[in-house]
């Protein structure tokens, strides 16, 4: 569980992995503007035949939606790449810590129940990654570093919570995190599953901001 809002939080070991999320955010930039055109070429084309009418209403109704999913996924690497600018995460004997530039939180891994890397595929070619945290009892999904981490699914097993963390990353940070992990908390690791399309889910924001009195940056 995280360190509760009131009580000084430390800091990370001076010796702690530190993720490179600068370089990510980069990378997450030019996947989310090519996602973002080809979404848009989708969306024009499909309007382009409902305009036109005659048979072609059905494949623009198709091109239509295609396109709007395509431009959610452009759109979500841009608004995460946007944050990782910020963002400072790394990984020591402690837990897995998380500094936004103004506020930090640390999900401390004798918290949890397990770690594992869950990702899906994105078209044909790409895959979408996240870090996955199964806490073993309950979370505050508020805490002011670590509330758009918290998503709502089923638990690993009926006696643990539905609440959980989950951290996108880039492709090439696997390695680096998988290796992380397994140095400091190796009783943990679950190893990698895949998942279905578009297993990253958003936050909870009108949650969040209806707990905290309209509080969602």
């Amino acid at each position: 569980m995280p360190t509760p809002h009131d009580t000084p939080l430390p800091s990370p070991s001076p010796t702690a992995t530190v993720l490179r999320t600068t370089t990510h955010a980069t990378k997450l930039v030019a996947l989310g503007i090519v996602l973002t055109a080809l979404g848009l070429l989708i969306l024009a084309g499909g309007v382009a035949m409902l305009a036109g009418a005659g048979g072609g209403g059905a494949k623009g109704i198709v091109g239509v939606v295609m396109g709007l999913v395509v431009l959610f996924f452009g759109v979500l690497p841009l608004v995460t790449a946007g944050k990782s600018r910020t963002l400072r995460v790394s990984l020591d004997a402690t837990g897995f810590w998380l500094d936004n530039g103004k506020d930090r939180g640390v999900i401390r891994w004798d918290s949890l129940a397990g770690v594992g890397i869950h990702w899906s595929e994105l078209g044909r070619t790409a895959k979408i990654y996240s870090l996955e945290f199964f806490p073993a009892g309950p979370i505050d999904p508020d805490d002011p570093a670590l509330w758009h981490l918290v998503r709502d699914e089923e638990p690993l097993s009926p006696d643990l919570p539905r609440l959980r963390y989950r951290f996108p990353f880039a492709p090439d940070a696997r390695e680096e995190l998988t290796a992380a992990v397994r140095e400091y908390a190796p009783q943990l690791w679950l190893g990698e599953t895949q998942r279905a399309p578009g297993h990253l889910g958003t936050p909870d924001r009108k949650g969040h901001a209806r707990r905290t009195g309209g509080r969602t940056a």
